[in-house]
């Protein structure tokens, strides 16, 4: 095998494929990078669970394929100059030489590396790339990260008519986003992605109008964006209920200017550790909720947010690191709260949109408290 390539397309498509690749594997090729060279040069990554391919432009002298360590291959074009890197093999030992630098390290053969799934089209969905990420970043937050339930360590990706929706549900919070599509399939549809997959498509998806493809096979789903795709298996089993779920008993309506209240929540929760059991707790007052924090260890926190609305004095106790997560991906710079009681969750939506036909929707389930408490 030989081929020349530019040493910033040879770093991007590296860094491209070792996304999916294994960082300890009892299976070395899962530690590597296939590469190919024939028409394009093509790089591989697979750990099994996960696969990402992309191709460059490069000059290919000799056809060929090869597995590399997806690390020392990154090391080494790394400590390249910026021009052209040639790479040439004899037999499983990998020559790449670029400007006066040169290296050998060894490869592995690629008849260890396995073969990504093949996808067995059913549907397709096409949407913006800039759409996709957006809707992956508003809600992979609330993914469960617990095998509890291994249908929760994923996203739901429904489509009802026109509309797509994407779920993420952990047991104790809720996000959803929610956007028309150009072009609806022909079939209503449904589909459970892992939400390791998923971090990997918003980064493979970037911003932009340049449309992405989703293929839906029965066991894989393939994501295709110009020149690179991944592919993934399907998460199997039932997913919550999400309609059910939804709350909307909320007799308590509140506006809140978003950077106000994240930055009241981060005052009133400094003293609560990452895990802290202790909740955030909260009054409803009239124009005004008290936010505070107690603990045996660390002493106690206080701060008041400017509210539009009234909540009769409610006491309600939130985990306050859901809470900013939830605030951080609200896309206006004002949010309406619903809550109804203690026991009842916590609905926040953007102010922009009417009711009932929310794009972006998120749900925390209160903390119960041993005992009330005063502002």
């Amino acid at each position: 095998m030989k081929f020349s390539c530019e040493k910033a397309l040879l770093q991007s498509a590296i860094a491209t494929a070792s996304r999916a690749t294994a960082p300890k594997s009892p299976i070395p090729a899962l530690e590597g990078i296939l590469l190919e060279a024939g028409s394009e040069l093509r790089f591989t990554g697979y750990n099994l669970e996960t696969g990402i391919r992309t191709t460059v432009p490069a000059e290919v002298g000799e056809r060929g394929s090869l597995v590399l360590s997806a690390r020392k291959f990154a090391d080494v074009v790394g400590q390249l100059p910026d021009d052209v890197v040639t790479v040439t093999t004899e037999e499983l030992t990998v020559h790449i030489q670029c400007g006066a630098t040169e290296y050998n390290i060894p490869a592995t053969d690629p008849e260890e590396f396995p073969e990504l799934p093949d996808v067995e089209s059913q549907s397709v969905l096409t949407l913006p790339r800039g759409i996709l990420s957006d809707m992956i970043g508003r809600t992979i937050f609330a993914v469960a990260n617990n095998d509890g339930r291994p249908i929760l360590t994923g996203s739901l990706f429904e489509v009802v008519g026109e509309l797509l929706t994407v779920v993420s549900v952990d047991g104790q919070r809720l996000a959803l986003r929610r956007e028309k599509l150009e072009k609806a399939p022909a079939a209503d549809l449904s589909f459970v992605v892992p939400g390791t997959a998923l971090k990997e498509v918003r980064s493979i998806c970037g911003d932009g109008e340049e449309d992405v493809s989703i293929s839906i096979g029965t066991r894989h789903i393939l994501f295709q964006a110009d020149n690179t795709l991944l592919v993934t298996r399907r998460l199997e089993g039932e997913f919550l209920n999400y309609r059910q779920s939804i709350s909307w008993k909320s007799d308590i309506k509140l506006t809140a200017d978003i950077r106000q209240l994240m930055t009241s929540i981060s005052r009133a929760s400094v003293i609560l550790k990452e895990n802290s059991k202790n909740p955030l707790r909260c009054i409803v007052g009239d124009g005004e909720l008290y936010l505070s924090s107690v603990t045996a260890a660390d002493g106690n926190s206080y701060d008041v947010c400017p509210v539009e609305g009234s909540g009769n004095d409610l006491h309600i106790g939130f985990n306050h690191k859901f809470m900013m997560d939830a605030l951080k991906a609200v896309p206006t710079d004002q949010a309406r709260l619903l809550m109804g009681s203690p026991s009842t969750p916590c609905i926040i939506v953007p102010t922009d949109e009417p009711e009932g036909e929310e794009s972006f929707l998120f749900m925390v389930l209160p903390v119960r408290m041993s005992a009330s408490w005063d502002k």
